[in-house]
């Protein structure tokens, strides 16, 4: 018979909350190198190459008896609308739909070439007219010193 008893139930025999049992198992596995099944790792998005989709369509269609599509999805752990898509881009545009890399295109290095050359140009324009207006105020400055320095000739004999 038991020593501890409560309520009729042997202490010992108690079994732990299920937080201390999930310690238990951490600290063991932390302790042989097994990675915690709790933390879950940051889901990446698959990636399928044109021939392991072409692959896979030809294996779907290949299938005959009812069930083999589905036993095909499960067994490559894929969803059957990636089928249907898969199987309208093979319609469409065969290896190359299929490849479609995902995300913003590639921006061409001859547009940026062209915008740093733009950039250039509006400089060199807006330098050029600031230039011109110097010369336009430097001929009118020549102009007024021009009349200002220049003998006034009988106009100031007679004055006096």
């Amino acid at each position: 018979m038991p020593e501890n008893t409560s309520n009729g139930v042997a202490i010992g025999s108690l079994e732990r909350a299920e937080g201390e049992l999930q310690g238990i198992d951490r600290a063991q596995a932390v302790a042989e190198g097994v990675p915690d099944p709790e933390l879950i790792e940051r889901p990446r998005r698959r990636r399928f190459s044109a021939e392991y989709k072409l692959q896979i369509l030809q294996q779907a269609d290949g299938c005959s008896k009812p069930g083999e599509i589905g036993e095909l999805l499960r067994r490559e752990g894929l969803y059957s609308s990636l089928l249907t898509e898969w199987r309208r881009a093979r319609d469409s545009g065969a290896l190359q739909a299929l490849e479609r890399p995902r995300g913003r295109p590639k921006a061409d290095p001859r547009d940026a070439q062209m915008a740093v050359l733009r950039r250039r140009a509006e400089r060199a324009e807006a330098e050029l007219q600031k230039a011109r207006k110097v010369i336009e105020v430097q001929g009118n400055v020549s102009a007024l010193l021009g009349e200002l320095l220049e003998p006034r000739g009988a106009q100031g004999s007679t004055e006096r």
